[in-house]
């Protein structure tokens, strides 16, 4: 291959060339791909970083199935979460087509029971007895364990299904723990978002100004951070009596306190940029500058931090309501339906066991998914592949 000088006159043989022999040659693919396409914003990337995290993405979904139940089975389960049923209480499961595999069937084995009772349609209805467990003498006595189903033994027809069972009052477990779950969740949402307004508001003021004022307010809320939250919530029990807004306040007086000193933290870091020196030259007002030109970039860790702050409250009141300082019988929480198994644990172990399911799973799935949030929000991941 000849190499020519491009400085050089062409020689003749190429000079003289007719110009039908000559072809425009064009270099493909000569933009840059990358550079043709947007650049992928904050939120778009810290979700595309959430998508990957297969564990948060289950733990979203396993949120908004539970939301969903809460909101629709207790008016579909053909009973109230108030109505008794004296003559059918602490029914064991019933579910259909499980009972035809022995599975939440509506039996249960009752112990210790006389053998010649077991001809006493009145103490044992016909159908109730379904077989002898075991057998043995005491106090020269013919004992039996029997088990039965229980449904027919109370007088309760067999066609009546109890998903989760009912409690002593024979109240529906089911109906009462996806309203008492409509009723935790409503209170957990209501008190996180009060605590984000409180400190939001708080917080912006005290970083944003600093100096005396920053130290006023930081002082009052450490006395207020100092309180005992059992006290307070007793003291709020006293005025306003036990119920949904006795609950909120007592989760609100100092829950804010953190909120308020996350927002603080941001306000110090960003109030001194360019951007917002700036702005203030221009001579736009501080409440613009707080609320359009900090504020904005503190929403990634509020986010994160209410999302944590939910299985938080959650606990809290399903804590007070185990202890008795819950909301107004006879409306239903997770924590008062935990706080009344507990105390027939033995004999119906599965009044606890679905409450405690339920809160166990709703906790995990909150921490997980806050978790997945929270670093799906870490600015220092911008960019990173999950």
């Amino acid at each position: 291959m000849t190499i020519y000088d491009i400085h050089a006159p062409l020689p003749d043989d190429i000079a003289n060339l007719p110009e039908e022999d000559f072809s425009l040659q064009v270099r493909e693919h000569t933009l840059d791909e990358i550079g043709k396409s947007s650049s992928a914003g904050f939120y778009r990337d810290a979700l595309r970083r959430l998508r990957q995290s297969r564990a948060s993405i289950i733990s979203f979904w396993i949120i908004l199935v539970i939301i969903v139940l809460a909101i629709v089975v207790p008016n579909f389960t053909g009973y109230t979460y108030t109505q008794q049923n004296v003559s059918g209480k602490n029914l064991p499961p019933r579910i259909p087509y499980l009972e035809k595999l022995g599975i939440a069937d509506g039996t249960m084995v009752l112990t210790n029971r006389k053998k010649s009772s077991l001809d006493n349609t009145k103490r044992f209805p016909e159908g109730s007895v379904l077989e002898i467990v075991r057998e043995y003498t005491a106090n020269n006595t013919d004992v039996v364990d029997v088990k039965v189903d229980y449904y027919i033994y109370n007088g309760v027809s067999p066609t009546e299904y109890h998903w989760f069972g009912t409690d002593y009052l024979g109240r529906d477990i089911m109906t009462r723990l996806f309203m008492g779950t409509r009723i935790s969740l409503l209170i957990a949402f209501i008190s996180v978002i009060t605590n984000v307004i409180i400190g939001v508001i708080y917080g912006s003021v005290a970083g944003y100004y600093g100096g005396k004022v920053d130290m006023v307010l930081t002082h009052f809320a450490e006395v207020l951070d100092g309180l005992p939250y059992i006290v307070v919530t007793i003291l709020f029990m006293l005025l306003f009596g036990s119920g949904m807004f006795s609950i909120i306040l007592a989760l609100t007086v100092t829950g804010w306190i953190g909120t308020a000193r996350l927002i603080r933290a941001q306000f110090y870091r960003f109030k001194g940029r360019e951007y917002v020196l700036a702005a203030r030259t221009l001579g736009v007002p501080d409440r613009q500058l707080i609320f359009r030109h900090i504020l904005p970039n503190t929403v990634g860790p509020l986010i994160t931090r209410a999302m944590i702050a939910i299985p938080g409250a959650i606990f809290s009141e399903s804590f007070l309501a185990y202890i008795g300082l819950g909301i107004k019988p006879p409306e239903p929480s997770i924590g008062v339906l935990l706080s009344v198994g507990q105390s027939v644990l033995l004999q119906y172990p599965t009044q606890t066991l679905f409450p405690a399911l339920l809160i166990s799973v709703l906790m995990i799935a909150f921490n997980l998914f806050s978790n997945g949030l929270r670093d799906a929000m870490d600015p220092t991941l911008r960019g990173e592949e999950g």
